[in-house]
């Protein structure tokens, strides 16, 4: 029984750990790319956070940027596809 208690534990201390790296991942991911609109639009610094909300939503619902959108995410699928060996 104890040993299936420390079973059990380290089980789950390794789910912690799987799910803290990927919060981590998260987090850097978020961080990295604010950072790049802001190096980008320098002016967005100014804005509260529920301005810069609002125009990324009207920014990112424009037709052309829904179309850079999707080619750039279909763009990644066919490159990541081919990398798995895929194509």
């Amino acid at each position: 029984l104890e040993r299936e208690k420390r079973k059990m534990q380290r089980l789950k201390n390794r789910q912690a750990y799987l799910e803290s790296g990927s919060r981590k991942q998260r987090t850097h991911r978020l961080i990295t790319r604010g950072a790049a609109i802001e190096s980008i639009a320098p002016q967005t610094k100014e804005l509260t956070e529920t301005e810069f909300y609002s125009l990324m939503e009207n920014i990112l619902n424009l037709p052309q940027a829904e179309h850079f959108i999707r080619s750039a995410t279909e763009n990644h699928a066919r490159i990541s596809g081919q990398e798995k060996g895929g194509d």
